[in-house]
């Protein structure tokens, strides 16, 4: 094989075209290759086959066609040596696993189709668009749906939002007795998807056993019955495969609980029932370790509690990803993270009731599965108390502000550090409002008396500057002359003698409305054309080189295809105009055809050097 991809079957002694060789189906697609070769001779992609076929019983020769949805077909004969039975076996063994992998792919083609002729049918002008170019085989469909229509499709992609996952979506799946002493689930494909969000390790057991070892059916039926499913039983099977399962979640926990360590709103380490006070609703804890009883002793509760916070922290994961504090607090002291002899740390309800650590040295305990090791108290004494506290209140101040402080709301830090002034010239009028203005019977001071006078000065002196210029117009005596205002208007008049070819209907008026509705979509398919053409330049990769050249063929087709038949009929219908209507049209080309002319002209140059 020239390239590297997993195969799910190889079934050898295959003939295909009068050749002997392997023929091989993998993940996306079925392929053969000739025996003492290292290439593909016929390779097929699961979305481009549109069905399979079979030969009948009782013919002599044991076949597997495969239909495409262009039509073709490519027509596989099994010849084992073995005999019939060993050709029946190896050719049930292909079509089994296609009827597996085929559907999944059908419904992905499918799903484009009804995709892409939605928005057609929405968008008027991109049908039309389509239609003049795609139909008219002035562009492939592929080349439409990847340049031409690429803002409509990025328009639906960005209006789709990922939905959260409910806290009881498990519960929301209801078996039904199937009759036998047994239980039917319905599964969708939002449960599904819920199912891998919530649990990232049934979605890689799913990756690695569907389809190679376990059908889509026998993976979920194994999941209801697996441990990982009902882990409240003390015992696994030895052949589960969700064993790992659990394992894999306690270390993404011990993750999370290094991630979040230091945060005071969301303490991940702490795994006891928290009381308001000591002693309060709750026996105290210092009695408890002296009777040597663990509040959370029962395996099967810790388990629980377990589950109920893995479930909840894989919830609250889909919907936002988990921030250390570390990262933009750095003096975070050891009091706020979790001791380095821990090891495997239980999943704590501090995911659920999120408060923060209680530092009293009731809680200065390591826990390690469940049990509870003391610490020695003088050594944490030893620590300057001032400093920590100090550094937990600095990380709990900085949490709250995160919580309570949005970046959108805020205003830029440059317009936070210098606050604007106030600046007043006249304090009464701010303190009191407007006041009327000053009469003449009213005490004027001399400074606002010159302010006036100076305004009143500057202001007719602005004036006699103005009219200075009102005499050095003509004199009236000079204009035209009524007389020869009419007759100049009479001639430029229909009818007069400057106007004898005139027509008085417009050019919009004489073009039928047919004529026109065709043109304006003429015009629509150039410049959509002329818009990618002219994008191309300057052609600086391969890439833009190539697309210059695809588009300057583009054009071409679309001047014969659309426009000169278009120029033909408006000749025949409409003689005295066809030549107008198309003139802009033809200067575009034109303007286009020029400049892929030079361009050429001046590569070939630039390697003739």
């Amino acid at each position: 094989m020239t390239t590297r991809e997993d195969v799910l079957l190889q079934v050898g002694e295959v003939r295909f075209k009068k050749g002997d060789g392997t023929l091989y189906v993998m993940r996306e697609r079925i392929a053969w290759m000739a025996d003492h070769r290292d290439t593909v001779a016929a390779s097929h992609r699961f979305q481009d086959i549109k069905m399979q076929k079979i030969s009948p019983e009782g013919k002599p020769k044991i076949q597997l066609q495969v239909v495409l949805h262009d039509g073709n077909s490519s027509t596989f004969h099994f010849v084992n040596k073995e005999g019939q039975a060993a050709q029946m076996k190896d050719r049930d063994k292909v079509k089994e696993l296609l009827q597996q992998l085929l559907p999944n792919f059908k419904r992905k083609v499918d799903k484009e189709l009804e995709e892409k002729n939605r928005l057609l049918t929405e968008n008027p002008a991109l049908l039309q668009l389509y239609k003049d170019l795609v139909i008219t085989k002035v562009i492939t469909s592929e080349e439409f749906w990847e340049s031409h229509a690429k803002k409509y499709t990025q328009k639906e992609s960005t209006q789709k939002q990922d939905i959260g996952v409910s806290g009881a979506f498990l519960a929301d799946i209801k078996p039904q007795t199937d009759g036998c002493n047994g239980l039917k689930y319905n599964l969708t494909a939002d449960i599904i998807d819920c199912i891998f969000k919530t649990y990232p390790a049934v979605k890689k057991k799913h990756q690695e056993n569907v389809p190679s070892k376990l059908s889509e059916s026998e993976f979920w039926t194994k999941f209801f019955q697996s441990h990982y499913f009902h882990r409240d039983r003390l015992t696994s099977g030895t052949k589960d495969i969700f064993t790992e399962c659990s394992r894999i979640d306690d270390k993404a926990l011990e993750q999370a609980v290094a991630e979040n360590a230091g945060d005071p709103l969301l303490d991940m380490r702490l795994f006891e029932d928290s009381s308001l006070a000591e002693g309060f609703c709750s026996a105290s804890s210092t009695e408890t370790q002296k009777h040597g009883q663990d509040k959370s002793g029962n395996i099967v509760h810790q388990n629980m509690i377990k589950r109920f916070n893995q479930h909840s922290f894989m919830v609250l994961k889909t919907c936002t990803d988990v921030k250390t504090l570390n990262a933009s607090n750095p003096h975070t002291t050891a009091s706020n993270t979790i001791s380095s002899t821990q090891s495997s740390p239980d999943k704590t309800n501090g995911a659920s009731n999120g408060r923060a650590p209680n530092h009293n040295n009731n809680n200065n305990n390591k826990i390690t599965n469940g049990t509870h090791y003391p610490e020695n108290n003088k050594r944490e004494s030893s620590k300057e108390p001032d400093q920590s506290d100090e550094a937990v209140s600095t990380v709990k101040r900085a949490r709250i502000m995160e919580k309570v402080m949005f970046e959108d709301l805020e205003a830029d830090p440059a317009q936070k550090s210098t606050l604007p002034e106030l600046n007043l010239t006249k304090v009464e009028r701010y303190l009191h409002g407007p006041v009327p203005a000053t009469t003449s019977n009213g005490p004027v001071s001399a400074d606002e008396d010159d302010e006036q006078n100076i305004d009143m000065n500057s202001v007719c002196s602005q004036l006699a500057r103005s009219t200075e210029a009102w005499m050095q117009r003509t004199p009236h005596k000079a204009l035209v002359s009524p007389n020869a205002a009419v007759g100049a208007l009479g001639e430029l008049s229909p009818g007069g003698a400057l106007m004898r070819g005139f027509q008085e209907q417009s050019l919009a008026q004489l073009v039928p409305p047919d004529v026109e509705k065709e043109l304006r979509f003429l015009y629509l398919s150039l410049s959509e054309l002329l818009k990618h053409f002219w994008n191309s330049f300057p052609a600086i990769t391969t890439q833009q080189e190539q697309k210059a050249i695809q588009m300057h063929e583009a054009l071409q087709r679309f001047q014969q295809a659309k426009l000169i038949p278009f120029e033909d009929r408006a000749m025949r219908e409409l003689s005295p105009l066809g030549a107008t209507l198309t003139q802009h049209l033809n200067q575009l080309l034109q303007a286009a055809k020029n400049k892929f002319v030079s361009w050429q002209e001046r590569k070939m140059r630039q390697s003739t050097r």
